[in-house]
């Protein structure tokens, strides 16, 4: 068994608690007016061995401690399934923590994977269906089936939430964030990152018109101040 992947980041500080493999698969039926990776929207030759992914890892291990591991991210790993569940597997008997950064929008059939997961980085990318499609061009449902599978599962989760210009900005969108989390069981942290440009010239060499050409890097003292506008609220409403 093959998969499609595009690269391994080594000592991730980011994709997860402490010091982490990451592995971006490639492929993703989303497409987000803000992606930073577009070199990942379409699902490349196969190209790793389940086994030369965990040798690629285990050289990191020693560096894990307790509380690092591996992150699959992408793309969306939710669309090359088989191959994630089984290296999940081969990894815990390595006694390495496997966590799952994704936007929810996979192939379904979630259980058997979400068992081996320790951790979920849930992306969300709206709250209103008709503004959901108009950013991704997917309809929400597909993320509904996985959040389903999800609190089925108990695993812990990390919310993450790219505040955009003119999209995710508001207060307003901040109450329906509150309102919304309260379908997702177990959230321990919630993190937002505010949107940047970094992905332009990714855009350019690919030969892709960048959708956020109008906009500039959301700055992170307004981030900030919505995020504290949110966790004052989240705190009191989320149980």
């Amino acid at each position: 068994m093959k998969a499609s992947i595009d690269s391994f980041e080594t000592f991730g500080l980011v994709d997860g608690p402490g010091i982490r493999t990451v592995i971006f698969f490639n492929g993703c039926s989303l497409r987000c007016k803000y992606c930073h990776n577009p070199e990942m929207f379409i699902k490349k030759e196969d190209n790793y061995t389940i086994d030369e992914v965990v040798n690629k890892v285990l050289r990191s291990k020693p560096y894990f401690k307790d509380k690092g591991g591996v992150t699959f991210s992408g793309g969306e790993a939710l669309l090359q399934v088989p191959f994630i569940l089984e290296l999940a597997k081969k990894l815990h008997k390595e006694g390495i923590n496997n966590a799952l950064d994704t936007a929810g929008v996979g192939l379904g059939n979630y259980d058997e994977l979400l068992n081996e997961i320790d951790l979920v980085l849930l992306d969300i990318k709206h709250t209103d269906k008709d503004k959901y499609k108009l950013l991704t061009g997917r309809e929400i449902g597909h993320v509904e089936e996985f959040i389903d599978a999800l609190n089925r599962s108990g695993k812990k989760v990390w919310i993450r939430q790219v505040i955009v210009p003119n999209m995710t900005d508001t207060t307003e969108y901040m109450d329906s964030l509150v309102e919304y989390l309260k379908h997702i069981k177990n959230i321990e942290r919630v993190d937002f990152l505010p949107f940047h440009r970094l992905g332009r010239e990714k855009y350019i060499k690919l030969g892709l018109d960048y959708p956020m050409e109008e906009f500039e890097d959301f700055p992170k003292e307004e981030s900030d101040k919505l995020y504290s506008y949110f966790m004052d609220k989240f705190n009191k409403e989320y149980k």
